[in-house]
């Protein structure tokens, strides 16, 4: 799961995006308005963390620059403000949610799994098909014959392949999506990660296989 972060304090950004890392997060990380809307612009998100005060264009412009746009990415304001009408500007001003400085890492991180449950129509942190269980809270990968917890890329891309099992995801969205778009590494490491999926869910006796279409990319298929 991909997401934008945009907070002109630089050691708080820093801070967020290693949080973010260790939860299996893709994180770009963005220093001022301006910059913020060039990357929502160019790339997809799953959800953007967004502060208020940043220089070049604030947050709340950002916000209703984005929801003009059309763009409905869930948005969760990160704000040094407490005060109610502050609160209440986000939210109706597009926000998903609202959470103020200091705060607790896990309630960051619980509030961007709602926030980001809320847009893929998911009410459990679950994902199944066939005898295969993706817990998004744990990273694990099982079956009724044992689990592996993933590692950050691998569940990312298992995460892609589960919540649209009939779509092909392309090399390219996986390298966009979990590397980023302006990332240097080579595309054949989506193929080295695909290769550990399939030996663990052949590990697992799974009854789903990652299937390969030429030129087009990558799908889940229930096996008899």
């Amino acid at each position: 799961m991909r997401l934008l972060l945009a907070e002109d304090e630089r050691s708080l950004s820093k801070a967020i995006a290693v949080i973010l890392q260790k939860n299996n997060y893709s994180v770009d990380a963005v220093y001022d308005g301006e910059e913020a809307l060039d990357y929502l612009t160019a790339a997809n998100y799953d959800g953007v963390i967004l502060d208020i005060m940043m220089p070049k264009r604030d947050g709340i412009s950002v916000l209703k620059a984005m929801r003009q746009s059309g763009n409905q990415t869930p948005v969760l304001i990160l704000s040094a403000k407490s005060e109610i009408d502050d609160k209440v500007l986000g939210l109706d001003s597009g926000a998903n949610d609202y959470l103020t400085k200091p705060f607790a890492a896990k309630e960051l991180l619980a509030r961007i799994r709602a926030m980001t449950r809320t847009n893929t129509d998911q009410t459990s942190s679950q994902l199944h098909l066939g005898n295969v269980t993706l817990d998004c809270a744990t990273f694990e990968l099982s079956t009724p014959t044992g689990s592996y917890k993933l590692a950050n890329k691998e569940f990312q891309m298992m995460e892609m392949l589960m919540r649209h099992p009939k779509n092909l995801v392309s090399t390219e969205r996986f390298m966009e999506h979990i590397w980023g778009y302006d990332s240097e590494t080579e595309l054949n490491v989506v193929w080295v990660y695909i290769c550990y999926l399939r030996k663990k869910l052949a590990a697992l006796s799974a009854n789903i296989r990652i299937k390969a279409q030429r030129n087009a990319g990558y799908y889940l298929e229930e096996t008899a």
